[in-house]
């Protein structure tokens, strides 16, 4: 499991919705009698989620995990709103050099990311040969390729060079400026059903709005403008706020308006 050391080493993360708790080991798939699991034959959730969070930074935890079964070299998980991130993302936009070469021993599917934080020069630059514009896809958590290879310190010198030339590997959302007062006016809880899990809570950390559900990792906001953002990782998704007549209310798009939820 991940050291106290190490989860202080999540903290430079959390703005970007990357969690600093690892997910307990426990594989119901392993256990003794009863019956299967509910997403049998699917590998179970939490080891999964598990798998990815420890791929930024816990080596043995990886090596365990794989060793048992591989084909968790290829898990992915979605942190919200479609901020899908893989076991092999995971250790890319970190520059986890070790636990990467375990991934992709054991079958994980590579990418420019990857390749970008290893400092293979000619795929990143085959890759964007073979589909011009690619450098502009974020990965996850909306972190561009630039800093993937950034990412890779001095292995991947030669990338950060060669991408510090091509127009769009570093581009990010174009946000907006919102002051403490203007997120502090949006900050608070909406809720959209009748259980307290029905609630999306908004909370602001110097002007930086995050959004959660009860028990869930926050979602890091990008405001676009007009009180209009995106999650970190899901740039196509939108979070509107407006006031109503009755208070506060946030409408998530995706792309049509597939939750309500008004401020208690």
């Amino acid at each position: 499991m991940v050291t106290s050391a190490s989860r202080r080493r999540f903290l430079g993360w959390l703005s970007a919705g990357v969690p600093a708790v690892v997910v307990a080991a426990r594989h119901p798939l392993l256990a003794q009698g009863g019956p299967p699991p509910v997403r049998f034959p699917a590998q179970p959730a939490e080891v999964v989620q598990e798998m990815v969070v420890a791929s930024h930074i816990d080596l043995a935890r990886v090596k365990a995990l794989v060793g048992r079964q591989p084909a968790l070299a290829k898990a992915a998980w979605d942190w919200g709103y479609g901020d899908w991130e893989t076991a092999l993302g995971a250790a890319s936009h970190i520059g986890n050099r070790d636990v990467a070469a375990v991934l992709l021993a054991n079958g994980a599917h590579p990418t420019i990311f990857s390749a970008a934080m290893l400092g293979q020069l000619d795929i990143v630059k085959g890759f964007i040969a073979a589909s011009p514009g690619i450098q502009r896809t974020l990965g996850p958590h909306s972190i561009t390729l630039l800093s993937h290879a950034k990412a890779g310190g001095a292995g991947a010198k030669a990338v950060v060079e060669y991408l510090q030339t091509v127009d769009g590997a570093d581009e990010r959302p174009a946000v907006q400026p919102l002051t403490e007062e203007e997120a502090a006016a949006l900050a608070g809880t909406y809720t959209f059903g009748r259980t307290p899990a029905d609630q999306l809570v908004v909370t602001v950390t110097k002007a930086q709005l995050q959004i959660a559900r009860p028990g869930q990792y926050a979602r890091g906001l990008f405001h676009l403008g007009k009180f209009e953002f995106c999650p970190v990782g899901a740039e196509s998704v939108r979070i509107k706020f407006a006031k109503q007549p009755d208070g506060m209310a946030l409408t998530v798009h995706d792309p049509d308006v597939v939750l309500t939820a008004r401020r208690v």
